[in-house]
């Protein structure tokens, strides 16, 4: 056993925080276009026309959803702007954008990965943006990975109907099932990062409402730049925004003292160098593919909309079009 793993079993309470090592990766947005060397557009309206959650809007490769900006204020260089518009398009009332890396760049444990990101217009229900990963590896024999089997790293999920918080979270499958679909086999463990304790809010799930801020509001997440990240080790998954880990994710039953092994899932908030923290297991529940174990290719991505317990929520009158949301960089990291 490493180390670190030994500490972290032993002492709950206690985190080593990462320390990154060398740059692998970067994407710093400073071409006057997309690079597609690195980057794919993803377009239309996805999983049963609603990307899976209920969204209306559908993404394109335009310019006008999609660019490369320069002058962004705070930003370290230009950035990639994502910009979802109120507009008749093809069959839909609303445009967005999402770029992902699949099958040109990907990783697994041992890596950090992270962005800068100003969600500068995502200010009311029906607005969001995400920063996350889904699986570029699939079992041997397999054309695909089926979702949820293949495991999903929610990075950065910042909705304008919460806009003080942002989400960090996992999701994965109760059971193998062969590699297919089943509607129960879907399992999720996320936590909540709030912007001015920069902890875990109590309470730990905020809700929808107090959208949109005000306009100089600094504790909300639209305000200005922050980076969200991941340290991923080979037991764990650590979430964090700016320098704060605020939510951890043990692959294994009982990888943790506080978390008995007996097949059942475990989440708890414990103080962990002062800050309230969401540690939670587990998403090794069968063999055949441990999805955090395999590497993951990141997507950017903006929606509109969403069903009632999901993404954006429903649109509210109070959400204003164009928004945009700023990426200045994504970065790699060796830990």
């Amino acid at each position: 056993m490493k180390t670190g793993s030994l500490i972290a079993m032993l002492f709950p309470a206690f985190v080593m925080y990462a320390q990154p090592g060398k740059l692998v990766w970067e994407e710093n947005f400073n071409s006057n276009k997309i690079d597609t060397s690195v980057w794919n557009f993803e377009t239309g309206t996805g999983v049963n026309g609603d990307w899976g959650t209920g969204q209306l809007d559908r993404a394109t490769d335009r310019k006008q959803n999609v660019a490369i900006k320069k002058g962004v204020k705070g930003a370290d260089s230009s950035c990639l702007v994502i910009t979802t518009r109120a507009e008749e398009f093809m069959d839909r009332k609303y445009t967005s954008g999402r770029i992902n890396t699949k099958g040109k760049a990907s990783w697994g444990p041992g890596h950090k990965i992270v962005a800068r990101v100003y969600a500068r217009d995502v200010k009311s229900m029906g607005q969001g943006f995400a920063f996350w990963m889904l699986p570029d590896e699939k079992p041997v024999g397999q054309k695909h990975m089926m979702w949820p089997q293949g495991g999903e790293i929610d990075i950065m999920e910042y909705v304008g109907s919460i806009p003080f918080h942002n989400l960090g979270s996992v999701h994965y499958a109760w059971s193998y099932e062969n590699n297919e679909w089943q509607s129960w086999n879907h399992a999720h463990q996320g936590f909540y990062y709030s912007f001015k304790d920069q902890e875990v809010p109590n309470p730990s799930e905020p809700g929808y409402g107090n959208y949109p801020p005000a306009k100089n509001d600094t504790i909300a997440g639209s305000w200005g730049f922050h980076d969200y990240g991941i340290n991923w080790y080979q037991d764990r998954i650590e979430f964090f925004v700016d320098s704060t880990v605020y939510h951890i994710h043990y692959l294994n039953d009982g990888a943790t003292l506080n978390f008995a092994k007996d097949g059942e899932n475990e989440d708890a908030i414990e103080e962990i160098n002062g800050k309230r923290t969401g540690v939670s297991e587990y998403s090794n529940h069968f063999p055949e593919w441990h999805p955090y174990e395999h590497n993951m290719y990141i997507i950017l991505s903006a929606g509109v909309g969403g069903s009632k317990n999901t993404y954006g929520g429903p649109i509210s009158d109070a959400a204003k079009f164009p928004c945009s949301v700023f990426v200045d960089w994504v970065r790699v990291y060796e830990l």
